[in-house]
């Protein structure tokens, strides 16, 4: 999707976002390659580079001629020009992560705290983000984003059983957040952070259209079209472990029986009485028909398995899926790549997504909400000052 500049009555703070967007998606680059990226004159973007870089969130770089004349300076993200925290809640703990603008994971750490209170979850949070932050002292810190699993809103499904934060529901997740830490706060479902954490900083990079197959204590998947994740009309599209998929089969906590999660989740595994290889071999033929499922329902480039599931376990799975997978719109034989692959952001994509969030909520357009309420303020979040009339 790209990024246009505006004329809006609030284009100037708006076309300055979009600018950073594009360096930090796309960069290096050179103005005038901004600007046909924008839609702004090359004068425009001059006059905005040169307010980001005052502002220190890109550098600017030329490179040692090699013939006649100056190369353009390119531009690119300056990775210590701001940090961001992202958290990651589940039903087992809860993971932390400071991260620079590049999606550098600058240190982590991690809370046993199985089925966690709300309460004890945001005490336990409030220690760690300062331990965190304390890191780079007097660094900018933008926000902070939490992933926790989904859905959400939806009576009988939200935070009901094992695979989800049981006791979590009517929390005001984004105030308390934001309350607990002092910082913006912004909040998504694990998979959709892990699917942006793999889209900026993984495999996804390499593909317009992909489908992350979220291996959690549930399971649950993101369609990313354009590099965009598919949301729903609710924020809720991708619950695909709460898909009927054995039928008689075993109940589920959302009141369906035989769902894909019950048996191909991390907490299947935990309830299977064998080791890790025989399970595999077991779920097998059902982990088939859910990947058949998914390139019939939205035509993937790829399947990208990923999630807190080890690298070794998705290994496995992805081996299976080598010569064993079922006919659908993906058995293609002009295809250039695997119909599943291992996701190469590891077990941090899913704090990187987060952090993604919190970067995104503060210096995206796609966020505009963010920028009209700042304007009604009459602050701009990019630098903290007030915004000219």
């Amino acid at each position: 999707m790209a990024l246009r500049g505006t004329n809006q009555e609030f284009g100037r703070p708006y076309n300055r976002r979009i600018v950073l967007e594009s360096i930090r998606l796309h960069g290096p680059l050179a103005r005038g390659d901004i600007a046909r990226r924008v839609g702004l004159t090359v004068q425009t973007v001059s006059t905005i580079v040169r307010e980001l870089e005052e502002q220190g969130y890109i550098l600017s770089v030329r490179e040692e001629p090699k013939g006649r004349g100056l190369p353009p300076a390119t531009l690119r993200i300056n990775p210590e020009g701001g940090y961001a925290v992202g958290i990651h809640v589940t039903p087992l703990g809860i993971n932390a992560a400071l991260i620079n603008l590049r999606g550098d994971v600058i240190d982590s750490s991690h809370r046993e705290a199985p089925n966690a209170t709300p309460d004890l979850a945001f005490d336990l949070i409030g220690q760690m983000v300062p331990d965190l932050t304390r890191l780079r002292p007097g660094g900018r810190v933008l926000g902070i984003g939490m992933a926790l699993p989904g859905p959400f809103g939806v009576e009988s499904m939200s935070f009901v059983g094992p695979t989800t934060m049981a006791g979590w529901k009517d929390v005001a997740l984004r105030e308390r957040l934001a309350a607990t830490t002092g910082l913006p706060a912004f909040f998504e479902t694990d998979m959709a952070a892990a699917a942006m954490g793999e889209r900026l900083y993984g495999l996804g990079a390499a593909y317009a259209d992909y489908y992350y197959l979220y291996f959690g204590v549930g399971l649950g998947g993101v369609m990313v079209h354009d590099g965009t994740a598919l949301r729903g009309a609710w924020g809720n599209a991708g619950e695909i472990g709460h898909i009927p998929a054995v039928p008689g089969g075993e109940p589920c906590p959302c009141g369906n029986s035989g769902c894909l999660e019950r048996y191909l989740s991390l907490e299947a595994l935990r309830r299977w009485n064998g080791s890790e290889a025989d399970w595999v071999k077991e779920i097998s033929p059902i982990f088939h028909s859910a990947i058949a499922t998914i390139e019939n329902l939205f035509d993937p480039e790829t399947v990208i398995l990923g999630g807190l599931a080890s690298t070794e376990l998705l290994e496995r799975l992805a081996a299976t899926a080598a010569d064993g997978l079922r006919n659908s719109v993906s058995a293609r034989t002009d295809r250039t790549s695997p119909r599943v692959v291992v996701a190469s952001g590891g077990q941090h994509a899913v704090l990187r997504g987060a952090a993604a969030l919190a970067v995104s909520g503060v210096l995206s357009p796609r966020f505009g909400q963010i920028f009209t309420a700042d304007r009604d303020r009459g602050r701009d979040p990019l630098n903290g000052r007030e915004i000219a009339a």
